[in-house]
């Protein structure tokens, strides 16, 4: 998925205020950022988000990945 914290900035909104536009309360939401989502859940952080559920994960062309541990940019070569 995509950087949220970026994107929650540029909408100026907080981690609480998505978790309350989601219907969720925080720690539920911190489940579904680092967890696996369910297809309900990204469905309602799309809607939270205003944005299509597309814009919620990287494009799958690119060679650029973000890490899931750091979230820096990491460059995939395939062998």
């Amino acid at each position: 998925m995509i950087d949220i914290d970026k994107l929650l900035k540029e909408k100026r909104l907080s981690k609480t205020d998505l978790a309350k536009r989601m219907g969720i309360n925080r720690v539920s939401l911190y489940s579904v950022l680092s967890g696996n989502p369910t297809l309900e859940n990204i469905n309602k952080l799309a809607s939270a988000l205003e944005v299509p559920v597309t814009d919620l994960f990287d494009d799958p062309k690119t060679d650029i990945a973000n890490c899931p541990y750091c979230g820096g940019k990491i460059k995939v070569t395939r062998e």
